[in-house]
């Protein structure tokens, strides 16, 4: 990444276009035995998306002084994590969804079993990428490695997910639902954060715990406001039928504190986000620029 280039507007789209067509070199390897497989994999991480969580790694090594480069392998990283989660939770055995940005999941493009091995295959394959990513030491490839599996695991993202399953047509506290959106959407946004800090190679705790309480507070207010899209979003933009989690009866920040209620939690969020980098200098302006991008997008 071009280290000058911290223009807020050019931001987002800049990381979209570095980390898609890194994406797009290293899973142009073919097998020819395992041709469907790598077709199903292509099809689930290149198939589009805003690539927030890789911006979120790349501008918390911009805000930690780092060159982008040397956070570009684990922000891939964190990508492939995010596709297989998004390929898993569309099965019919979780939220059994048959669109994913505005075109068919994978397990109805392809089947449900390459679907599963599709999944699988990215989750190793990130944590292949993330073990030899280049220009890092080998002890923080080995932090890296851990934090993105505590992440992505039963005390984070699938963790998540079980108590989300659990939750279906439950009354639930906002504390419950807090903890539940902390680790199925939270843990995922959360590591990218720390995984761009890492990339600096060395420890400042002040300004990760920083960038972790930024992260933490994103982390929600992504969740708050997918909630409210999937009440108010048109489904031609959201890419997913609108109220589809109302249909399933599952827990969600509207239905718990309505949409105005809601909305006041999503502007506290992103308060609590700004506030965090308070003591930060433009170095930041990309990661205030995703937290407002993440609340006031439509799809």
């Amino acid at each position: 990444m071009t280290d000058t280039l911290t223009a807020p507007t050019d931001f987002l789209d800049h990381c979209r276009r570095q980390v898609e067509q890194e994406l797009e070199h290293r899973l142009a390897i073919a097998m020819p035995e395992a041709g469907r497989l790598c077709e199903a994999m292509r099809y689930s991480v290149l198939g589009g998306g805003k690539r927030i969580r890789p911006a979120l790694c790349l501008g918390a090594a911009m805000a930690m002084a780092v060159p982008g480069r040397r956070a570009l392998v684990p922000a891939c990283a964190v990508e492939l994590v995010h596709a297989y989660s998004l390929i898993h939770d569309d099965l019919p055995a979780m939220d059994d969804d048959d669109l994913r940005r505005g075109r068919a999941t994978t397990h109805i493009a392809y089947d449900e079993a390459t679907a599963i091995l599709a999944g699988d295959a990215l989750q190793a394959l990130a944590f292949e990428w993330l073990s030899e990513a280049p220009e890092l030491t080998d002890p923080v490839r080995l932090r890296m490695v851990r934090e993105l599996a505590r992440a992505s695991g039963y005390l984070g993202m699938v963790g998540g997910q079980a108590i989300d399953l659990a939750s279906v047509g439950q009354q639930v506290s906002l504390a419950t639902l807090e903890l539940m959106h902390r680790r199925k959407t939270g843990a995922l946004i959360e590591v990218s954060v720390r995984l761009g800090a890492l990339a600096a190679q060395r420890l400042d705790d002040d300004r990760l715990e920083r960038l972790h309480h930024y992260a933490r507070a994103l982390g929600l207010a992504f969740q708050v406001q997918d909630d409210l899209l999937d009440v108010e979003g048109d489904t031609s933009v959201i890419g997913k039928p609108r109220g589809s989690d109302v249909a399933r009866a599952k827990p969600t920040y509207p239905a718990l504190l309505g949409v105005t209620g809601a909305r006041s939690h999503l502007a506290d969020l992103l308060a609590e986000a700004h506030r965090s980098l308070a003591d930060f200098g433009p170095e930041a302006e990309p990661l205030r620029t995703i937290a407002d991008f993440v609340v006031a997008r439509s799809h």
